[in-house]
């Protein structure tokens, strides 16, 4: 008879989907450059900036916020990640240290 082995995986933690969800959300919004662009002037970061903080949960923040910002930009963008307008501003309170 096969042996079977079991995977035991650590639960992930809010803070760990929410920072998945903010990812998620920036490559959104980098899909689209005259988006990506505003993304860039309103929140005052370069694209540097934004590379070197894709683990900050305050940059990730800040990409929801943006989000939060334009409402239908909110909406296709919780509509595109299989999410909710809802969802993403909870991952927002949740990136909040």
């Amino acid at each position: 008879m096969p042996e079977y082995l079991t995977i035991l995986r650590e639960p992930k933690s809010p803070a760990h989907d929410a920072a998945t969800l903010a990812l998620g959300a920036l490559g959104w919004v980098l899909g689209d450059a005259p988006r990506a662009d505003r993304l860039l002037a309103l929140t005052g970061m370069s694209a540097d900036d934004l590379r070197s903080g894709l683990n900050d949960p305050a940059v990730l923040g800040a990409v929801l916020d943006f989000l939060a910002s334009h409402e239908p930009d909110l909406v296709a963008a919780a509509e595109a990640l299989g999410s909710s307008p809802g969802e993403l501003m909870a991952a927002r309170e949740r990136l909040q240290v």
